[in-house]
């Protein structure tokens, strides 16, 4: 759990079910469906864009209290952060397509400035 003390596990922040999709880079999924786009088209016989999102505000209500206390650490995969980062800031779940994706052990951190919800730092090595 990252090292964290009083870590817990969220079922909400699962990776995204890719479907017959799991397993593959973008580039084989092309070469299956020439112009497809996971944000567009999301996968097959997987997890649509929208469930993902029901997930993810499912657990932003169960952290909320807790944010209003202090910090919370989020160990989530690439996609599912950037979907997170996306409902956090209220915006539909495919705008998580403008995040850029982060590379493993990125930090990424949300806060809030002048009482909205804003991206602090979006860490791309």
């Amino acid at each position: 759990m990252a090292g964290l003390s009083g870590a817990e596990r969220d079922a909400g922040l699962i990776e995204w079910d890719y479907g017959r999709y799991e397993g593959l880079t973008a580039e084989q999924i092309q070469e299956l469906k020439p112009g497809w786009e996971l944000w567009r088209d999301g996968v097959d016989a997987g997890e649509d864009l929208g469930h993902v999102a029901v997930r993810v505000d499912a657990f932003l209500g169960r952290v909320r209290p807790v944010l209003d206390k202090g910090d919370v650490a989020v160990v989530a995969h690439g996609h599912l952060s950037r979907i997170l980062a996306a409902r956090r800031l209220g915006l539909d779940a495919s705008a998580a397509r403008q995040f850029g994706h982060p590379h493993p052990g990125t930090i990424n951190t949300l806060g809030y400035e002048h009482g909205l919800p804003v991206v602090l730092g979006w860490n791309v090595p």
